[in-house]
């Protein structure tokens, strides 16, 4: 039976928890798949853990193949992707993973430009969206082209990069072209594809996202827009908390639809923007092409569950109109959210919708085995440092003699 067909979710971490827990609340039955099964997030109610090779290239098509044929024969569940690597892998072996698992991916050449971030830019600029200008840089001789920029600017990758994120920050905002080639120069070594695009003005509660699903271009299965109310760290990280924004959700989810029928962006995506504090105009920051956001639960804590919305449209089964909520939901990363606030100088539920209720990306009363195998992992590191420091012949130690 249709309604018995699993759902995979490849890659654990919050992204994989939120999707699990709200397939989870809709009755599917979820495998969620991770390199490590000691994750907290392995330990979830909402979903079977189950511990694979790898999450992106031959290694994890190799394992998805054995895992349907030993797990699922004769079915083919929805597969959920939450990480770039993964829907590059998945993009460039979709011939022999479709007959497998049901999922759905734009055309590879929509794949390769728009996880790129000048491919991106190119393509908003083509059709005229509203995107702040960009330089990219892959060697010294380009350096020259960032005088061009109005500054502050933003720096960051063209594209997620394993190598860069062990060294670098997600992203630094710069204030003068000098500073700005100082940083791509010790970049460059690391990883020659960086981009520097002007700043737009206005404090991270002014940075909304659409999180949609789209079973053909222009087709929406189902639309949520929110805003972030804190990123940390605060201006160039990730979300650290969110909610709804149904204020803006008919502007937000028109423009995005248009710039995705555009393309021809179909399955999971995003768009993120940023409200101009200067002009009150929203700009396109940048899209999430084929895979789920890291705060998509958000949507289904507040009335559309976008992975259910995903796994009905794989079956071909309509959608139910979303459920209305009584005041908004917010969505946080506890310690990030906590940690954003005190370097702002901010009370922890400042920015939050008055009388809302809060749910925590971890840690739930109803699924309270990631929030204690993760308080538990970080009690084991701490005694494991303490113990290291006060070993014979540690640094620690032989300070202290």
């Amino acid at each position: 039976m249709l309604a018995d067909t699993p759902a995979v979710v490849l890659g654990a971490g919050v992204n994989g928890l939120g999707v699990a827990r709200s397939l989870a609340r809709a009755r599917v039955p979820v495998w969620l798949l991770d390199t490590d099964v000691r994750r907290a997030e392995m330990h979830t109610r909402a979903a079977k853990p189950l511990q694979i090779r790898a999450t992106h290239g031959e290694t994890l098509v190799e394992d998805l193949v054995h895992l349907n044929t030993a797990r699922f024969s004769g079915v083919r569940p929805v597969l959920f992707l939450t990480q770039e690597e993964s829907v590059r892998t998945a993009s460039r072996h979709r011939d022999l993973l479709s007959a497998f698992y049901r999922f759905t991916l734009p055309p590879a050449d929509v794949v390769d430009t728009l996880l790129h971030k000048e491919g991106f830019q190119r393509r908003a600029e083509q059709l005229g969206s509203p995107i702040p200008p960009l330089v990219h840089v892959r060697t010294l001789a380009d350096l020259p082209a960032l005088e061009r920029l109005h500054y502050p600017v933003v720096i960051k990758p063209g594209e997620r990069n394993v190598d860069y994120g062990w060294q670098f920050r997600k992203a630094y905002r710069v204030e003068s072209a000098a500073e700005a080639a100082e940083l791509v120069r010790r970049i460059l070594p690391v990883l020659a594809d960086v981009v520097a695009q002007e700043w737009i003005e206005g404090p991270d509660s002014n940075i909304y996202f659409c999180l949609q699903c789209l079973s053909r271009p222009g087709q929406v299965v189902a639309s949520f827009t929110g805003r972030k109310i804190r990123s940390w760290p605060p201006q160039v990280g990730g979300t650290a908390s969110c909610t709804a924004a149904a204020e803006v959700h008919a502007e937000l989810s028109a423009m995005t639809t248009r710039f995705f029928q555009d393309v021809g962006v179909i399955g999971m995506a995003s768009m993120e923007y940023k409200r101009d504090a200067r002009s009150g105009e929203f700009r396109m920051v940048e899209p999430t092409i084929g895979r789920t956001d890291y705060q998509e639960e958000v949507a289904s804590l507040n009335g559309v569950n976008l992975p259910y919305a995903a796994w009905r449209s794989e079956l071909g089964l309509p959608f139910p109109p979303p459920a209305a909520t009584r005041r908004p939901v917010v969505w946080r990363v506890r310690s990030e959210d906590m940690r954003s606030a005190a370097a702002q100088g901010q009370r922890i539920t400042q920015g939050y919708p008055r009388g809302g209720p809060v749910a925590d990306a971890l840690c739930r009363w109803r699924d309270p085995m990631p929030c204690l195998a993760e308080g538990l992992q970080r009690v084991r590191r701490a005694l494991h440092s303490r113990t290291s420091k006060m070993l014979p012949g540690s640094l620690a130690a032989r300070s202290k003699s």
